[in-house]
């Protein structure tokens, strides 16, 4: 099974810290990379962390508030110094391309490369993006602005071959791909292998989803139901929780009971309020509902 990695880029929220940056992920699988917004800095991370951008080639942009897109004009500056030729696509909502164009006509003056907006709907559950390694769709959210979260699916990989019986039937090497997606083998005189002798069964397709800013809502748990890892907001402790409210964002605790109620199989809770100085106790309420629960920090890597 190829890897299927998640950096944390930043783990902050709208006032940044030294230690926790505004928001960004990147995403890796099967040699392709996946940025999940843009915050202020992102390009920084990206060099101290080792996240090399040339092989990112899609953003895929939550909402228009600053602390989730301001790093967009800085990192395609700095790909154009770099001498990119490849287009990068960017998913958002619609006024982005809007904001975001004039500063990058101002700004660069390399055009050796295309950026190509995508606009997205926020308040649809949809598909806007796929390739051969995964799905992206869309998760509306309740916030300010138009928001939405992001959930990203693996596509059904191929069976495995069992060497020893290929060997042993003497299947001949043009045969494979056909075996590796179902198909029996038939030799020359018309026997007929059954694949289920042949292969073993396709790792299980894996789930990631990224849940933006957001007040508490039940109405994205059947879309999330048992992913391998949910990353939730969580902006704000218990004790804060009619300020989550008014401001339209979530609780530790909030977060936890939507991991628990989606049955997901593990939890990761960022983008703190710079007024916490400690983080640890995001991490004992989430966990008084949600075992499984880890902090995000910038420079975090995982596996799911």
């Amino acid at each position: 099974m190829e890897p299927f990695r998640v950096t944390i880029l930043g783990s902050g929220s709208a006032l940044p810290t030294k230690d926790n940056f505004h928001a960004s992920q990147v995403l890796e699988l099967r040699g392709r990379r996946y940025m999940i917004d843009c915050g202020e800095g992102t390009q920084i991370k990206m060099g101290q962390y080792k996240v090399n951008v040339s092989r990112l080639n899609n953003i895929f942009i939550s909402h228009l508030h600053s602390d989730h897109c301001i790093g967009l004009a800085g990192l395609i500056s700095t790909m154009a110094m770099l001498g990119r030729s490849e287009p990068l696509s960017i998913y958002a909502y619609k006024d982005l391309k809007n904001i975001l164009l004039p500063t990058l006509d101002y700004f660069t003056d390399d055009d050796s490369f295309e950026v190509i907006f995508h606009d997205i709907n926020p308040k649809k559950k949809e598909i806007v993006y796929e390739d051969k390694a995964l799905t992206v769709s869309t998760i509306p959210l309740k916030h300010r602005v138009p928001t939405c979260g992001f959930l990203f699916e693996e596509r059904q990989g191929e069976r495995h071959l069992i060497k020893q019986m290929i060997e042993a039937f003497d299947i001949p090497i043009r045969e494979l791909k056909a075996i590796k997606q179902g198909a029996d083998f038939v030799d020359k005189d018309g026997f007929v292998v059954k694949n289920e002798r042949l292969t073993t069964p396709a790792d299980v397709p894996r789930r990631y989803a990224y849940i933006s800013d957001t007040l508490y809502t039940e109405s994205i748990i059947p879309q999330i139901e048992g992913v391998d890892c949910l990353f939730h907001e969580a902006t704000f402790l218990e004790q804060d929780h009619r300020r989550a409210k008014e401001t339209l964002h979530s609780t530790a605790i909030q977060a936890a009971q939507i991991a628990k109620k989606a049955k997901v199989k593990k939890l990761v809770i960022g983008h703190y309020s710079a007024r916490y100085r400690q983080h640890k106790p995001f991490l004992d309420e989430a966990r008084s509902v949600f075992e499984n629960t880890v902090l995000a920090e910038d420079g975090l890597i995982f596996e799911l």
